[in-house]
């Protein structure tokens, strides 16, 4: 989770290969819904759509991870979310919507923090991290 453009997507994607997961991009899931509905309720809808696509692929296909890349913004969206591992993307202060920076919290709770923009190096500390909790 993270501010738009505190790197996300790009992270995922690396992460993604390392882990042999796949990845729901919350844009791309909103694209193909065409719901772009920023409201709180529907940031609450796509929180429960996120866990609810999540939670399916890991069923029907065994997985042991699955990458959500969004924003998840406020504690009731990650309390929604519910995800086994967090990952906070703190590395800019403001993104490119006003509307989010001024919604977005902070996480509490939080399995690792990256403070930087360095997805190469951050994606092979979380993987082994990973690892080392699957032993």
């Amino acid at each position: 989770m993270g501010l738009p453009g505190s790197g996300k997507t790009t992270l995922s994607k690396l992460l993604s290969k390392k882990l042999g997961s796949d990845i729901f991009n919350a844009d791309q899931i909103r694209k193909k819904l065409n719901d772009w509905d920023f409201s709180d309720e529907g940031r609450i809808r796509q929180a429960k759509r996120m866990r609810d696509y999540c939670d399916n692929e890991i069923k029907k296909n065994k997985k042991k991870f699955i990458i959500a890349d969004f924003i998840c913004p406020t504690d009731q969206a990650r309390e929604i979310f519910d995800a086994d591992f967090i990952i906070w993307l703190d590395t800019i202060k403001k993104g490119r919507f006003e509307d989010t920076n001024k919604l977005f919290t902070p996480p509490g709770n939080f399995d690792f923090r990256i403070t930087e923009q360095n997805a190469e190096y951050w994606s092979e500390k979380i993987y082994n991290k990973l690892m080392s909790l699957i032993k």
